[in-house]
C-alpha cells in the first residue's frame, strides 16, 4: 500500500492554497519550540518604554540565555512575543514607525543572531487586536498614539479600530521584513480585515518567499500552519490531538502553557510544572507529527522562574534519553503508516512514530501504562521481527497473531513514557490494484481517492447516511480485515454542541461473488471515534466484492459543519494478517450486534477502550457475533470479559442448546479471560452471548482460534 512521505515531495503551490512548500522544511523536521511572552506589562509592569528598557538591559538579558533555556527542550525555533495586545504593544526593535513604544535596543535582532548560530530559528508573533490599548492603564489613557502614527501616514487613523490598528500592523509587516532578513517568519494572532484587503500576505509572499506564517486557531489557506491554542478537555488530558481540527499534511502545531497557573506571561508568580501532563502533551503531539510550542514566562530581565528552569534542566535529561524515538521521526498510524496508536489494552494509552528514514523502524510510546505486564496494539499489517526496550536495549518477548502485536512481561514501566523499539520486514497480506466506489461521492471526492495512496486526496461521503464504500478485489480473494485512514479534520470528542467528531460510528459489512447480490451483513457493530487508523475485523470468508456501509456517523446534528460528515484518506482490505491467514480471529464485543439494553460502554483498560454492558437479566439482552469457519471443526473460543465476583454467561452456537460458562474476576475495568470449545460449521456461523435470568458479565471480546 503507497504511503505518502511529505518529507521526500514539497510541493510549491499558489499563495492561495500553501498546503506545502520547500519553505517549510524546518517547521516539518522540528518537533517543538519555545513560545515567550515578554513585554512592557511583563511583572512588574512598566508604563514608560525606556523605563522597560533600561531595567532590560540592567536586569542582563541576554538572547543566548533562551537560545539555550529552548535547546533544553529540544526546541527548534523561538517565537517571540512582545508585540502583542496584553503586554503593552511594545516593539523590541529600533522602529521608524510611531504608534507604540518600541526600544533604542535591537532585542529582535540579537534573537535573530543568536538562535542563528545555534542552528535554530526565530518566528515574530504580530498581533491584530487593539482591544486592549487601555489595559493596565488609567482611565483615558492608551498604549496607543494616533496622533503621532496619523502625522506619520499624512491621514487621520485610530489606532483603537480594527482597521486602524491593521493600517499600523502592516506598516510593521514591512518594516520587519525590510530590516531581518534573516528572521524566518510571522506567527500572526490573529487575521485582520485590513491585511487581507491591502493583500498583506501575498506581500510577505513576494518579499521573503522563504519565510513562514502561522495562524493561531484560524485555518487560513495561505498560512503555512495551523496553531492550536491551549485545548483542553480530552480524556486522557495530555492527549492534545484530540482537539485538533485540521488533517495532515497541513503543518500544525499545539501552543500550550507549561506552568499550570498564571498568565501566558510572568506575573509575579512561580507556579509548578507538570511534567507527566507537559511530557504527555510533547509525545502525543509527536506522534501526530503535530510541533508543540511551549510557552514559558520570561521574566524582565528574559530569566524563566526557577521551577521552569527546573523543569527545563529535567526535561533536557529526559528527552536526550529517547530522542531517537522522536527527532527525525513522523507520527504512526496515519499517513505515513505505522503501529496503530491511542487506546491500548488494560488502560494503556500512547502513540507510535515511525522513522523518516526507514519506515520498518517503529517505535511504541506508553505514556499510561497498562495494569500488567502485557501491551496489545494492532501491527497495521506489519510483520515484526523484534522487538527492544528503546532505553536499555533489552529484547522483548512479542507475539503477533489476528492483527495484533502483543508483548509480554514487561516488568518496569516508565513514569512518563516506556519506549519500545519495534523492526518490521514491511507490511503483508493487503490487497492491491483494488477499485473503489461508493454509493454517494461529493463533487470532487469520489471513491477513488481512497484507494490512490495519496492522502492529500480523500473521498467525501456528501454528507449521506447510510452511505456504503465498496472494494472490488478482481477476483475472489480471503479477507480478513479492513483497514480505514479518516479524515483527521474534526476533533476526536464532542468538544462542543458545535464542534465534535466526523467519524464512523454504525457500521454494517457485506460480501459478495457478484456485486450484486450482498445478502445479510457479515459483521456489524461500532468503530471508537478515536484518531488514527481503524480496523473492523471480519470473520474468515473468501471474495471478490466487499462493502463497507457506515450507518451513522459520531457528529449530532448540532454541529451542523460535522453533521453526518464523513471523509476517508485511504482504506484497505486485508487478505491476511501478518505471518499467514490463519491463526486467531478476534472481534470486539461493542462490533458484534447488540439486542435489547446491551449496550456498547467505554472501558480505559479493554481492547479498543470500550466492551458492553448490560447483557442478561432478560430474554431481550444479548450479544450475537458472526464468524466464519472454513471448515466444520470444533475451535478454542477465548472470551474477554469483566467483572467483579462471580456471574455466568450462556452461550449458543447457531441457535443450538445453551452452555452456561462461570466466570470470575475482581474488577469491572481489567479483563480477564477463559477460553471454552465451540463447534463452528463450514462458512458462516452466530454466537450469541445471554442470560435470561440474571446479570452477565461485561463483554470485551472474543477470539476464535481458526487452525485446525
Amino acid at each position: 500500500m503507497a504511503i505518502l512521505v511529505v518529507a521526500a515531495s514539497l510541493l510549491a503551490v499558489p499563495a492561495s492554497a500553501e498546503l506545502e512548500h520547500p519553505r517549510q522544511r524546518f517547521l516539518r523536521d522540528a518537533q517543538a519550540g519555545l513560545f515567550i511572552h515578554w513585554g512592557l506589562r511583563t511583572s512588574p509592569a512598566h508604563t514608560g518604554c525606556g523605563t522597560w528598557e533600561s531595567d532590560v538591559t540592567n536586569g542582563g538579558w541576554n538572547a543566548r540565555y533562551w537560545v539555550d533555556e529552548a535547546k533544553k527542550l529540544h526546541a527548534q525555533y523561538i517565537v517571540l512575543a512582545t508585540f502583542h495586545s496584553r503586554l503593552g504593544y511594545a516593539r523590541p526593535w529600533p522602529s521608524a514607525i510611531p504608534g507604540s513604544c518600541h526600544t533604542k535596543r535591537d532585542f529582535l535582532g540579537e534573537l535573530v543572531d543568536a538562535t542563528d548560530a545555534a542552528g535554530m530559528r526565530t518566528i515574530l508573533y504580530m498581533t491584530d487586536d487593539p482591544q486592549w490599548w487601555n489595559e493596565g492603564l488609567p482611565s483615558g489613557q492608551s498604549w496607543l498614539d494616533s496622533a503621532a502614527y496619523s502625522d506619520y501616514k499624512g491621514h487621520d487613523v485610530d489606532l483603537h479600530t480594527r482597521d486602524g490598528f491593521g493600517e499600523f500592523g502592516y506598516d510593521n509587516f514591512v518594516e520587519v521584513m525590510r530590516r531581518y532578513p534573516n528572521l524566518s517568519g510571522f506567527w500572526i494572532d490573529n487575521d485582520n480585515a485590513y491585511w487581507e484587503s491591502h493583500g498583506l500576505y501575498e506581500r510577505i509572499r513576494q518579499d521573503r518567499p522563504n519565510w513562514t506564517l502561522s495562524n493561531n486557531n484560524e485555518d487560513t489557506p495561505i498560512m503555512d500552519m495551523i496553531s492550536n491554542e491551549q485545548k483542553t478537555g480530552m480524556s486522557p488530558s495530555y492527549d492534545y490531538p484530540q482537539a485538533v481540527y485540521t488533517a495532515a499534511p497541513r503543518l500544525i502545531e499545539a501552543d500550550y502553557k507549561l506552568p499550570v497557573s498564571g498568565a501566558w506571561w510572568y506575573d509575579g508568580s512561580n507556579p509548578s510544572v507538570d511534567q507527566h501532563l507537559t511530557l504527555g502533551r510533547y509525545v502525543a503531539n509527536a506522534g501526530s507529527s503535530i510541533k508543540s510550542l511551549m510557552a514559558e514566562t520570561a521574566q524582565v530581565n528574559g530569566r524563566f522562574p526557577s521551577n521552569q528552569e527546573a523543569f527545563n534542566d529535567f526535561a533536557n535529561t529526559y528527552l536526550d534519553a529517547i530522542w531517537g524515538s522522536i527527532g527525525g521521526t513522523e507520527g504512526g498510524g496515519y499517513s505515513f503508516g505505522g503501529l496503530k496508536p491511542g487506546f491500548w489494552n488494560d488502560g494503556a494509552h500512547g502513540v507510535t512514530t515511525v522513522s523518516r528514514t526507514d519506515p520498518d523502524l517503529h517505535f511504541v510510546h506508553v505514556v499510561t501504562k497498562p495494569s500488567g505486564s502485557t501491551l496489545r496494539l494492532r501491527d497495521n499489517g506489519y510483520r515484526v521481527t523484534g522487538v527492544t526496550n528503546f532505553r536499555t536495549g533489552a529484547r522483548v518477548q512479542f507475539t503477533q497473531a489476528a492483527g495484533y502485536l502483543t508483548l509480554t512481561g514487561v516488568s518496569t514501566w516508565d513514569q512518563y513514557d516506556t519506549v519500545f523499539r519495534v523492526t518490521t520486514a514491511g507490511r503483508q497480506g493487503i490487497h492491491t490494484g483494488v477499485t473503489m466506489s461508493a454509493s454517494t461521492s461529493a463533487s470532487g471526492h469520489a471513491a477513488s481517492a481512497a484507494a490512490d495512496g495519496d492522502y492529500r486526496t480523500f473521498w467525501d461521503s456528501d454528507k449521506t447516511t447510510p452511505v456504503s464504500l465498496r472494494f472490488d478485489l478482481g477476483s475472489a480473494k480471503p479477507v480478513r480485515y479492513l483497514g480505514i485512514n479518516q479524515r483527521e479534520d474534526s476533533v476526536a470528542y464532542a468538544r462542543s454542541d458545535t464542534e465534535q467528531s466526523a467519524r464512523i460510528k454504525g457500521y454494517r459489512v457485506y460480501v459478495s461473488t457478484n456485486g450484486t447480490d450482498w445478502g445479510s451483513p457479515i459483521v456489524s457493530g461500532t468503530l471508537p471515534g478515536h484518531r488514527g487508523v481503524a480496523f473492523i475485523d471480519l470473520p474468515v470468508t473468501t471474495t471478490r466484492h466487499v462493502r463497507l456501509e457506515v450507518v451513522s456517523t459520531y457528529a449530532a446534528s448540532s454541529d451542523s459543519t460535522r453533521y453526518k460528515r464523513l471523509r476517508v484518506d485511504e482504506a484497505w482490505v486485508g487478505g491476511e494478517y501478518p505471518g499467514g491467514g490463519g491463526g486467531s480471529a478476534g472481534a470486539e464485543a461493542e462490533s458484534a450486534a447488540l439486542s435489547g439494553r446491551a449496550v456498547g460502554a467505554a472501558c480505559a483498560g479493554c481492547s479498543g477502550g470500550a466492551k458492553v454492558r448490560f447483557i442478561g437479566n432478560g430474554t431481550a439482552n444479548y450479544v450475537t457475533f458472526t464468524v466464519r469457519s472454513a471448515v466444520a471443526a470444533t475451535r478454542q473460543l477465548t472470551l474477554d470479559y469483566t467483572v467483579d465476583g462471580g456471574r455466568s454467561f450462556f452461550v449458543s452456537v447457531n441457535g443450538a442448546a445453551a452452555t452456561e460458562i462461570p466466570v470470575s474476576g475482581t474488577s469491572w475495568d481489567t479483563p480477564a479471560s477463559r477460553t471454552i470449545s465451540v463447534t463452528l460449521a463450514a462458512g458462516v456461523n452466530t454466537i450469541r452471548f445471554f442470560n435470561d435470568g440474571a446479570n452477565a458479565p461485561d463483554l470485551d471480546r472474543i477470539t476464535v482460534n481458526q487452525s485446525l
